[in-house]
């Protein structure tokens, strides 16, 4: 119960969203106060997620399938947000992946459940996402790939750099990192 966000609903992963255990109640208050659209998703996390790397060429690594649900409400309201040209702000790479697996060719995101495989890694284009919240994660980690897909090599790697130089806080109760 302890390792659970403010948000945890359901069972089915094998892990909390770690990103998400840095908000409070009291801060999800203080950034709807600010008008922001705060929304919910869940992607049941499966250990495959945490598997490191190994091929030595990454479009070899294959992910396990995990479930995924998409709101209709959510839905829509990303879609609005498309539309008015607003950011969307994911907090954690599962949320990330849950919406760039639900995303559709029109770029509207797809409602109901899923299950995904996908693998984002350097060289992915990002069709759903504007802005992500995550943790520092492990080296030849997927997660670690998504985020250096996101923000680019050097500039992820020189994040981690100031991370180790100034102390920071590594993993699932570590500190967390804003990329815009």
């Amino acid at each position: 119960e302890r390792y659970q966000t403010v948000y945890a609903r359901s069972e089915g992963a094998v892990a909390a969203p770690t990103a998400g255990l840095h908000f409070t109640e009291r801060l999800l208050n203080r950034i709807r106060e600010k008008g922001v659209n705060v929304l919910f998703l869940t992607l049941d996390v499966g250990w495959g997620t945490f598997q490191p790397v190994r091929e030595e060429q990454i479009e070899e690594h294959r992910m396990h399938r995990e479930r995924y649900a998409v709101p209709a409400a959510v839905a829509g309201a990303l879609d609005g947000a498309r539309r008015q040209k607003k950011r969307v702000v994911c907090v954690g790479t599962t949320a990330v992946r849950s919406l760039e697996a639900a995303v559709m060719e029109d770029g509207s995101i797809k409602r109901g459940e899923g299950q995904t495989d996908l693998f984002i890694y350097p060289g992915y284009r990002f069709k759903a996402v504007d802005t992500l919240v995550t943790n520092f994660h492990l080296p030849r980690s997927t997660l670690l790939m998504l985020v250096a897909a996101f923000a680019g090599n050097d500039c992820i790697f020189q994040a981690y750099r100031e991370a180790v130089e100034q102390g920071y806080r590594f993993f699932s109760y570590g500190d967390a990192m804003m990329i815009i």
